[in-house]
């Protein structure tokens, strides 16, 4: 009983809850002061404090999960500041090399692979692709859950490659701001700053079901000029990898399937050129090594000890 009783003193304690009070209202003005207040915000910092306090549990769960809520947060700040700003926007340039590199002959036409499949897009290829495209989130989601009950190391170690990635495909953003296919079919070779976020092929689902799943998803899209690299194309391939790390056999059929299935939709759908599903793989792969390679420091490597301590048993 006197141990309980200690254990709810130190679970609410008021270093605790000074903590998580500062951190929520910090993100809160923060967020109206970057991006302007959006109720989503006050949907995660309901979310994050409720699991906090519900149960040593879920506290390890949050906690583990907090790298994922750091990228979410970062990714939306990026509205704050277009990537436009600071570089000269890759429009046609990248067009051209896209017809030259992967070109089809249509009819005695060269079409880049978008133009080709909007062409000759089907119904069944509409369902099929806005599937796999809905999978980029769960898919590494719930693969992070299965590893934080099963490995937390690995988990930790999934995660931060994970975050680690991004930040890399952030850099390129900056670095190569590029416009996606769609935007060379519905605005041409003009660059037009603060161009909302399309749904492109990915309509053609919404219309099929009668929806506006993906029109709510690219109408809060952080920055329409950030298409290369294919993040989307690189979240398969990091589950990929950790899922044959762990050698869980069958369902790396899965996860490759699903890998191949994003990639193509990210073409068929207009939302990616080629070169940026092969620059989402380079980007993967270059963050999956170097991440490897950052590990051998031993100051990471306290870190991460650290980070698996937190949330373990």
């Amino acid at each position: 009983m006197q141990q309980q009783s200690l254990f709810k003193k130190d679970f609410y304690s008021m270093r605790n809850i000074y903590l998580t009070v500062a951190i929520s209202v910090g993100y809160l003005l923060l967020s109206v002061l970057l991006v302007g207040f959006k109720t989503d915000q006050l949907l995660l910092i309901f979310i994050f404090n409720a699991l906090f306090y519900l149960s040593s549990g879920t506290r390890k769960f949050i906690l583990g999960f907090s790298i994922f809520i750091v990228y979410w947060i970062l990714f939306d700040y990026m509205k704050a500041f277009p990537n436009y700003l600071f570089n000269t926007v890759h429009i046609e340039d990248l067009y051209h090399l896209e017809k030259s590199t992967f070109g089809i002959n249509y009819h005695g036409l060269i079409l880049t692979p978008n133009e080709y499949w909007k062409i000759n897009s089907t119904s069944f290829l509409d369902v099929l692709t806005g599937v796999f495209y809905l999978m980029w989130v769960p898919v590494p989601l719930a693969f992070a859950t299965y590893l934080f009950f099963k490995n937390k190391e690995q988990f930790v170690w999934f995660s931060l490659t994970f975050v680690w990635v991004n930040l890399l495909g952030f850099v390129v953003y900056y670095a190569f701001p590029a416009a996606p296919p769609w935007y060379v079919q519905e605005h041409g070779f003009e660059f037009i700053a603060k161009t909302a976020g399309n749904t492109a092929g990915l309509a053609r689902f919404d219309d099929y079901f009668g929806l506006t799943l993906f029109h709510g998803i690219y109408s809060k899209g952080s920055n329409v000029f950030a298409a290369m690299p294919s993040l989307h194309s690189s979240y398969p391939v990091i589950v990929l990898y950790y899922g044959l790390k762990n050698r869980l056999g069958r369902i790396n059929i899965f996860f490759f399937t699903v890998m191949l299935g994003i990639w193509f939709s990210a073409v068929y759908t207009s939302h990616h050129y080629t070169l940026d599903v092969f620059a989402g793989l380079l980007c993967a792969l270059l963050g999956i090594i170097s991440f490897h390679y950052l590990m051998r420091y031993n100051k990471l490597k306290q870190l991460t000890a650290k980070m698996i301590s937190a949330i373990g048993k």
